[in-house]
């Protein structure tokens, strides 16, 4: 019987993490206190009792509850601190679980309103992300996300936005959001935007549409990374496309099956993917909502697929290819998998 080695051991990149979803469920509930915000009660009744909120937004009325309870975590983000404090834990509990690299996804319009504007906004979530990543020695990056249920010219500020500071940490430009809303062509020229200032392209498909929405992507956004693409299973074309293009796929397991997407743990096609060669980058995309961290996502693929030990180091090595991470920190991370393995 093969070892069982310590997932939480296993160097890797953690490519799927939104911002206020990082949180840790104690302080939401401080910062709630804090500002006298009454969260939601099965929010609440959630977060005291341990187990994650009951989720599903395969329909309008799923997805809208899950905006809410996400909206109203998000309006406990009020101050310069507040923020320090989210990314230093969201770093800390990367640590414990084996990251060696964070690219963390945000939207700063959001809280634009509670920190002096847009501008202002970005600069305080690069400075908490430079203090947690000297705090930590976590190397930490920053995705920009447009909002696809935003006007596209919105979108198009963003990606000028995250191009003027791309010296200060912003490695990527996204499109978060429901993806049955607004057509991924309609930001064709924010991406364009972002990419010939010298961002990859890293937007949402694949998750509540199917393989059409990875192909919209691929075609209109010219994306280097898919966040999920779990429906690209559906298309053994757009699986050998994906595989042979190396455009790696951020695959979320607790969240696909919080959310509906599928039924089971063991129904994620985690397996179809590794097996067509589609590069994977496990993520945990809301553990704030979803109740399980990055090496959580490691352990599905190892109790749930029969992954290997070998297979389980071939998806870390994945995750840190498919990063922006600087290729001396891609070699010690590839370098310190290889021993994992061979421990």
């Amino acid at each position: 019987m093969e070892h069982v080695r310590d997932l939480t051991l296993l160097p890797k990149a953690h490519l799927h993490l939104h911002f206020t979803g990082s949180m840790r469920p104690s302080t939401l509930l401080e910062l709630a206190d804090k500002y006298g915000v009454r969260l939601p009660e099965a929010l609440t009744e959630a977060l005291t009792g341990g187990e994650p909120p009951k989720l599903r937004a395969t329909d309008e009325r799923g997805w809208f509850r899950f905006q809410r309870l996400y909206d109203a975590a998000r309006s406990c983000l009020r101050q310069p601190e507040d923020i320090q404090r989210l990314v230093r834990e969201a770093a800390e509990e990367d640590v414990r679980d084996g990251g060696g690299w964070l690219e963390i996804q945000v939207d700063p319009t959001s809280y634009a309103p509670h920190l002096g504007g847009l501008i202002p906004a970005v600069e305080v979530i690069l400075d908490a992300v430079e203090s947690a990543s000297r705090h930590t020695g976590l190397g930490i990056r920053v995705l920009i996300a447009a909002n696809r249920m935003k006007h596209p010219l919105d979108a198009r500020t963003l990606a000028r936005l995250a191009v003027r500071y791309a010296d200060r940490g912003i490695v990527g430009f996204g499109l978060s959001n429901d993806e049955r809303r607004g057509m991924a062509r309609d930001f064709d020229r924010a991406f364009a935007i972002a990419r010939e200032g010298g961002l990859l392209a890293a937007p949402h498909g694949g998750e509540l549409t199917g393989p059409s929405s990875v192909r919209d992507c691929l075609d209109d956004l010219h994306a280097a990374r898919i966040g999920h693409g779990v429906r690209a299973a559906e298309d053994p074309r757009l699986l050998r496309r994906l595989a042979e293009a190396g455009v790696t796929c951020e695959v979320c397991p607790s969240s696909n099956v919080a959310l509906g997407v599928y039924e089971r743990p063991e129904d994620v096609p985690l397996r179809t993917l590794f097996e067509a060669g589609v590069p994977m980058a496990l993520g945990a995309d809301d553990p704030l909502l979803f109740g399980a961290r990055l090496a959580a996502q490691y352990e599905i693929a190892r109790r749930h697929h029969g992954f290997t030990d070998a297979e389980l180091a071939e998806l870390a090595r994945q995750s840190v290819r498919g990063s922006a991470a600087p290729h001396d920190v891609q070699d010690k991370l590839l370098t310190g998998i290889d021993h994992w393995l061979a421990e």
